[in-house]
């Protein structure tokens, strides 16, 4: 398949899971259920460590209720418990069974959530945990007509996976205890500046590659001029087949079909579903790593040779010995993170891997012009906002959310993610960011890189500073906003778009060059997409 046509698949392909940066859930506010006195907890994840003839031997997560008293936050002021089944199991009556002191394990249902955490609280009970008819963990709230709630000891609700487990160790041994406390997450983790560092420095090194390569494909340009080619010789090579310009129509259709493939991953979530995502990823990160390898290699003096001698290879046609020999390094790399994905290292084979695909789908896709960058992004905007927002009014869920998480797939979710473990988390997982966060702002950011170089212009004077600074500014807005969400997941686009299009616009039209930048997106030149050797000095 010809690079540049390869490239554009991919690119399409890893729209679909612009844009979203999130952090698992841990407080939640119910609008369904307004808060009342004695009702009014926010929702919080709770750790529940299981200890079994003084051994600690797991650990469960579980959900506090909107009612009881508040959780301790350390694991050292968690009070070790001992676990009793209640009788009946549904605590809906007064249990027949001592319970003063212990923590009471219950089924859900035939009564409500208050009911049973009276119950407890009147039989001596420590703490109330409430086994979940599914897997998933439940909102415990309080009933329209539980007006008067006054319950002062913890209710935490376990997935039915959890309640199986303990019941099992508790029917081997009499001597199985808990723990229950919430960890509070950290305001800022290492991760997310980790995470913003490595999507500013993607971009940057891309920018200066595309905007290097359209300085060298104008230099050999002029060489033609002067050696006096005629005029349809400048039109024949102005334009060069190793780079795609998207038009406005091309822009919209990108949106739309990324729209069409997150709605069918969405619908066909499945373990295969996540592995065909893997394959899919591991061809486009061989790809992109081997071009960035081979670029990277090409410039020092020991490998001119290797990198300027082709052999034919039959379905694929002249390859660089270079190529050849950095190919086998890098399959194996793809490789070795497909099988290896699940340890706890692998986010750095996947980054590396994606990393390299975003830098090389940026040095070939390319932005002609502000009008064809503000469609582009314009698109990815609404894109943004609806399947993170408004598809739960359809769906009752956030698509954008739960393709990202790959819910329903028993995975960790797509790989289309940069992803960093956070540091300092006591609940662990990953600051992550779409792929789309970094490619479609990328576009306009190298797209003002290009235009300085070849208008001369001066890095205070051009606009690749400024576009990056305000792509900074807008991912930082974005977590900013996700930290003041409680970790809820954000669209990036949404705060990102707005400071790196409204930056460019509003400089353009202030300088006097946005008709400019908007029909032709280049300086004048004789030939299109060429500039003119400088002036000696």
């Amino acid at each position: 398949m010809d690079r540049v046509v390869y490239s554009s698949f991919y690119a399409v392909t890893l729209l679909f899971c612009c844009s979203i940066a999130f952090a698992d859930d841990i407080v939640h506010q119910d609008d369904i259920a307004p808060k009342r006195p004695g009702c009014d907890n926010d929702f919080v994840l709770v750790k529940v460590p299981v200890w079994v003839n003084g051994k600690e031997i797991m650990e469960f997560v579980g959900v506090g209720a909107r009612f009881g008293p508040n959780l301790v936050s350390k694991e050292k002021r968690a009070n070790q418990t001992k676990v009793t089944l209640a009788d009946p199991p549904d605590c809906c009556s007064k249990p027949k069974n001592k319970l003063v002191g212990d923590v009471i394990l219950v089924h859900r249902g035939n009564c409500s959530f208050v009911t049973k955490g009276n119950i407890a609280e009147a039989a001596g009970a420590s703490a109330l945990l409430i086994i979940n008819s599914e897997k998933e963990l439940f909102k415990m709230v309080c009933e329209a007509n539980e007006t008067d709630v006054s319950i002062r000891i913890p209710v935490v609700m376990l997935p039915k996976d959890a309640g199986v487990s303990l019941k099992q160790n508790m029917a081997n041994t009499s001597n199985v205890s808990i723990q229950i406390y919430s960890p509070q997450r950290p305001e800022v983790d290492v991760a997310e500046v980790f995470l913003w560092l490595m999507a500013v420095g993607t971009i940057l090194c891309a920018s200066y590659w595309s905007a290097w390569s359209a300085r060298e494909a104008a230099i050999e340009q002029d060489k033609l001029l002067k050696d006096g080619c005629e005029e349809y010789v400048c039109e024949e090579n102005c334009h060069s087949s190793g780079f795609v310009d998207i038009n406005t129509t091309s822009a919209i259709l990108f949106v739309v079909v990324a729209s069409c493939f997150l709605l069918m991953l969405y619908k066909l979530m499945s373990y295969w579903f996540i592995e065909i995502l893997v394959v899919v990823f591991c061809i486009g990160g061989v790809e992109g790593l081997q071009t960035c390898v081979v670029a990277l290699l090409s410039c020092f003096r020991w490998f001119e040779n290797a990198a300027e001698t082709f052999v034919k290879v039959p379905c694929v046609g002249a390859v660089s010995h270079l190529t050849l020999a950095v190919s086998p390094f890098c399959i194996s790399f793809a490789v070795l993170w497909a099988l290896f994905r699940h340890v706890s290292f692998a986010w750095i084979g996947q980054d590396i891997l994606g990393i390299a695909l975003i830098i090389t789908v940026l040095q070939i896709i390319r932005v002609p012009n502000l009008k064809v960058g503000a469609v582009l992004l314009g698109c990815a905007f609404l894109y943004d906002i609806f399947w993170v927002f408004i598809s739960k009014l359809w769906f009752h869920k956030s698509v954008m959310i739960v393709v990202a998480r790959g819910d329903g797939s028993g995975e960790d979710g797509i790989p289309m993610l940069l992803k960093i473990p956070r540091m300092f988390d006591p609940w662990g997982g990953y600051s992550i960011i779409g792929f789309g966060d970094i490619i479609l702002p990328g576009l306009l950011v190298a797209f003002s890189l290009r235009y300085d170089w070849l208008s001369n212009k001066s890095l205070k004077n051009g606009y690749f500073l400024w576009a990056m600074i305000a792509y900074g500014l807008g991912l930082l807005v974005t977590y900013i906003a996700l930290n003041m969400m409680d970790g809820h997941g954000q669209p990036a686009l949404l705060y990102i778009v707005p400071f790196t299009l409204g930056t460019l616009i509003t400089l353009a039209k202030k300088r006097g060059d946005l008709k400019h930048l908007w029909t032709r997106g280049e300086p004048d030149r004789p030939c299109p997409h060429v500039q003119l050797r400088q002036d000696e000095q």
